[in-house]
């Protein structure tokens, strides 16, 4: 057992657990690695809310002065060798340590009993949330990032409005557990009224662990569909009802399958965009060096000549030994208008 020291760096002292001590519990290992952990992430919060505090000083203060540019601020930041986003995350700590005191909600010295990590989600919660966790900290409890997420999955399992009364009336009788219908709750936020309620039907007809989390991987698979589908360039300006197709994929049981095939559609949209740009830099290249060389420089004149299987509207690649020697041949036909006439394929043994 690790005693909590003052928050004095000098006075960090830890007697870690040997890591060849046969007889030492793989949970005894950890929970002692956790315990230094824990102590060394409150002395780095107490400084990094100090930080904040010192760049919102500099923020502000150029604020005052009328600059309006943030030069002032900027220069300090690359004194520091801290980045933009850096200063800010770390300014928002501060605002937000600065808040639950102000509130009344935690006392200042109660600060040092939290983990970083701790704090920063103690911070983005919810408001009955942040009082439990001030509470227990004014108390003098150490808090944990474990502690916070597994309250804030209790009240988010009890409290949602996209749950199903079955699913929540079963979690606030302990019948279900909230760290399993915590992710659900989160997963169905990313989708419409209308996929919600399809998983909800469902939930209400059989309101068990199982089917909470069977529907927690389809409301999953679902929310990567829409993500990836509304990535795809190829669907832009299409008459496609996904909420539909995604319904049917739901009802064949191949949402995974849907999800997958969208993720390589986008594979390949992402690819042909950086093998357009890399082939209009090529063909720019081997013009330039063309012009360069001569007669004098016939090596050089041959190697342009094999680039030019790269650069011209037909490309030619070996997909090498393991496709059997075959070589894929890519015919390229840029338009000036909004449709792109996909280019032809052809695969020569």
């Amino acid at each position: 057992m690790i005693s909590k020291p003052s928050l004095d760096p000098s006075s960090l002292s830890f007697d870690l657990p040997d890591p060849e001590q046969d007889d030492l519990s793989n949970l005894d290992f950890i929970k002692r690695l956790e315990d230094a952990w824990s102590i060394c992430e409150q002395f780095d919060l107490q400084t990094e809310i100090w930080r904040g505090r010192i760049l919102r000083v500099v923020r502000d203060r150029e604020k005052k002065g009328g600059g309006g540019r943030g030069t002032g601020f900027l220069q300090w930041l690359r004194e520091m060798e801290i980045s933009k986003s850096k200063a800010y995350s770390l300014i928002q700590l501060a605002d937000s340590s600065d808040n639950l005191v102000m509130d009344g909600i935690l006392e200042e010295s109660s600060v040092n009993n939290f983990s970083k990590r701790a704090f920063i989600e103690t911070a983005q919660a919810e408001p009955e949330i942040q009082y439990m966790i001030s509470e227990a900290a004014n108390d003098g409890k150490d808090i944990t990032r474990r502690q916070v997420k597994s309250l804030t999955d209790e009240f988010m399992a009890a409290t949602s409005s996209l749950l199903p009364d079955e699913i929540k009336e079963k979690t606030q009788s302990n019948l279900l557990p909230a760290k399993f219908v915590a992710p659900l709750v989160r997963e169905l936020s990313k989708l419409s009224p209308i996929q919600q309620e399809e998983i909800c039907e469902t939930l209400r007809e059989n309101p068990e662990i199982d089917s909470v989390k069977d529907m927690t991987n389809t409301a999953k698979w679902i929310g990567k569909s829409l993500d990836a589908c509304l990535a795809l360039r190829t669907f832009q300006n299409k008459n496609l009802d996904l909420d539909k197709a995604t319904k049917e994929a739901f009802r064949l049981d191949s949402l995974g399958l849907l999800s997958d095939a969208f993720g390589q559609a986008k594979n390949i949209e992402s690819s042909i965009l950086k093998f357009h740009s890399a082939w209009k830099k090529l063909e720019g290249l081997q013009e330039r060096l063309w012009v360069e060389s001569g007669s004098s420089t016939p090596h050089l004149r041959q190697l342009l000549d094999t680039l030019q299987t790269l650069t011209g509207s037909t490309i030619r690649v070996s997909l090498g030994e393991l496709s059997g020697g075959k070589k894929l041949r890519l015919q390229l036909v840029e338009e000036d208008s909004e449709r792109l006439e996909p280019p032809s394929f052809d695969v020569n043994k």
